[in-house]
């Protein structure tokens, strides 16, 4: 195994083994991790077998003497094609963790890809993390529906539903960037003291290089956006990135009419909606109200973890010693 830093002569094989590999999503794809590459210190490595075969490849990002997973991203971790088995993924672990030791880093934070995400089944990462010693220093909650089983969702929702389709509410899908924008700035503002991660911006440069995997849909009252929420498409999850409401909208239930339609148009062939996390503070404080809103639609409860390793005292022989033992 040889484990080398990405370099953008590379980003064509990048992208192509992301494509096709059994925990990847397009959030892997370079055209948006290097959108905010002036932010972020790429670190990102490759691993190649004997062929000269791409086996391998770690989005991450440099903060001091620590390699993140990768910092401007909500998860990440180690990528590998379907055909990598367990006995081959340690060794690509191990080369990485080596490479990184070489390149003075001290400390690995390592964002797993929450399970809802694999195409295949890939823990791989988690057990190797468990062999080298690393702690659990972060754990979000996560709300997620089977759209295709869904558990039904509170008289409250049903109601509000309705009171939608009688105030004539309309959705679609839009290219009202700028409208929406407004909205949800506003929502974000009023109700947490925040601003959307992305500027608008940003998030039309996002939406142009990936058109079917980022999405706007918005709640029309007459001409005027009402509500709306930006969807992020993957192969096996349909995730609400951004989800806002107006005043006019919360009186008369857009919100409702808006995830009706998502889930019984939009999610067809999904395992997976996901509304995001509900926590904050490291994973200490969890918001209960807005847990308690995404359980109303039948959510229930996905977690993503965050683990730290020491790279100067990781234990890379228990790699090894799992390959002799075999």
């Amino acid at each position: 195994m040889n484990a080398v830093p990405y370099s953008p002569e590379y980003a064509d094989i990048w992208n192509a083994f992301v494509a096709q590999s059994k925990n990847g999503t397009f959030l892997f794809n370079r055209g948006y991790m290097d959108y905010h590459r002036d932010r972020f210190e790429d670190a990102s490595l490759m691993a190649f077998d004997a062929a000269s075969k791409v086996i391998a490849v770690f989005p991450a990002s440099r903060r001091g003497s620590t390699i993140v997973s990768h910092g401007g991203l909500t998860y990440g971790g180690v990528v590998t094609g379907p055909e990598t088995g367990t006995l081959e993924y340690l060794a690509v672990f191990k080369a990485l963790c080596r490479r990184l030791q070489e390149s003075g880093f001290e400390t690995l934070e390592y964002k797993a890809t929450p399970n809802i995400y694999h195409q295949y089944p890939a823990d791989e990462d988690k057990y190797a993390l468990f062999l080298l010693g690393a702690e659990l220093c972060r754990r979000d909650l996560s709300s997620a529906i089977l759209p295709m089983r869904r558990l039904p969702v509170r008289k409250g929702r049903r109601s509000a539903l309705s009171k939608a389709i009688r105030s004539g509410l309309k959705v679609e899908e839009s290219g009202r960037w700028e409208d929406f924008w407004t909205v949800l700035s506003e929502n974000l503002r009023t109700k947490h003291g925040l601003e959307p991660v992305h500027s608008v911006a940003e998030i039309k440069l996002l939406h142009e290089r990936f058109p079917r995997n980022i999405r706007l849909f918005t709640v029309h009252g007459g001409s005027d956006v009402v509500a709306g929420g930006v969807l992020y498409d993957t192969p096996q999850v349909t995730h609400a990135q951004y989800l806002g409401c107006g005043e006019f909208g919360r009186k008369t239930g857009a919100l409702d009419l808006l995830l009706a339609h998502v889930l019984n148009s939009v999610c067809i062939g999904k395992a997976f909606f996901n509304f995001g996390i509900s926590t904050t503070s490291g994973g200490w404080f969890l918001n209960y109200g807005l847990t308690d809103f995404k359980e109303s639609f039948g959510a229930r409860s996905v977690i993503q973890d965050c683990y730290r390793l020491d790279l100067r005292t990781a234990n890379l022989a228990a790699l090894d010693a799992n390959r002799e033992h075999a």
